[in-house]
């Protein structure tokens, strides 16, 4: 599996796991760290977590498995996210959802994912959603203060508009590296609202939460969605392979060099994500895809 350039001190897979499940895997820690080692050896070395995963808990899940093998963990890299305040028994403070992008609550939540992680550096910080309450010049100031320290390599943001990332890129001293966004055959916003464009025009890879629609392609009953069914076979009748893969192949198709996001906690589903980097979609197919999904032929 080739590996995507994301500054010049920094690459990873060109499928990312998502973890943000791993609570509900019910793994033992020598399941857990056997599952990495098989990412692993397909060429996945780059795990997507959030500090609210798993009710806050799947940092610390992960930590503990993988601080017992050092090595293998130092062999990986990890994307973690911040600034989402959820209604929790582990969060007895809040008392109602919100956002939190002060530069105290960025500093607080690197070291506090540290320390679950049982890492020295995260690789990625993104951002996970616009605040509506954000201080932009306080963000980039904790941003560049933790790239001094080293206890972040690079930057980026999730589910962003193009205007928000402007804002924010505004106020850095350098470049953001990516911003992780709702990608799929069903879910085309992100070509429509230009968030595909600023990432084509600064150079930077999306990547693609939830590539496989949650799961609603597979039995949703919606005209759109049998629609988008029945295109999805007929081309993946044509190379011989499931579905999903077509889905992962038509993301990994276009040239912004979308990068998916995994998310199942079974390793044959897992290798079926990596063997979708060996399908070429044609343009034709892309774009029937394209047409199913949007419900009318191209202008």
């Amino acid at each position: 599996m080739k590996q995507i350039q994301i500054s010049d001190k920094l690459s990873i897979s060109n499928i990312v796991h998502g973890m943000w499940r791993l609570t509900e895997w019910d793994f033992t820690q020598d399941q857990l760290i056997s599952f990495v080692e098989k990412c692993i050896e397909m060429g996945i070395d780059t795990f997507d977590h959030a500090d609210i995963y798993g009710d806050y808990m799947v940092e610390e899940v992960f930590g503990n498995a993988l601080g017992t093998v050092p090595d293998l963990n130092k062999r990986i890299k990890v994307i973690t996210k911040y600034g989402i305040k959820l209604l929790s028994e582990n969060r007895p403070d809040h008392y109602i959802k919100h956002y939190d992008t002060s530069y105290d609550h960025i500093i607080w939540s690197v070291d506090n994912s540290l320390a679950k992680l049982q890492r020295e550096q995260i690789d990625i910080l993104l951002i996970h959603r616009p605040d509506p309450f954000s201080d932009p010049s306080e963000i980039a100031r904790a941003f560049s203060d933790l790239r001094q320290s080293g206890k972040v390599q690079e930057f980026g943001v999730s589910n962003y508009l193009p205007g928000q990332f402007d804002n924010l890129q505004a106020h850095m001293d350098f470049p953001l590296v990516t911003n992780q966004v709702e990608i799929s055959v069903a879910a085309l916003q992100e070509f429509d609202n230009g968030t595909i464009d600023l990432c084509q025009e600064v150079g930077i890879p999306p990547m693609a939460w939830s590539p496989l629609s949650g799961g609603s392609i597979f039995n949703g009953e919606t005209h759109r969605f049998l629609t988008i069914r029945n295109v999805l076979h007929k081309i993946s009748d044509e190379h011989g392979v499931t579905i999903d893969q077509i889905m992962y192949a038509w993301l990994l198709k276009h040239p912004a060099n979308i990068i998916p996001l995994v998310g199942s906690g079974k390793i044959e589903r897992v290798k079926a994500a990596v063997d979708s980097l060996d399908i070429d979609l044609t343009r034709q197919q892309w774009f029937e895809l394209w047409v199913a999904s949007k419900g009318e032929n191209v202008p």
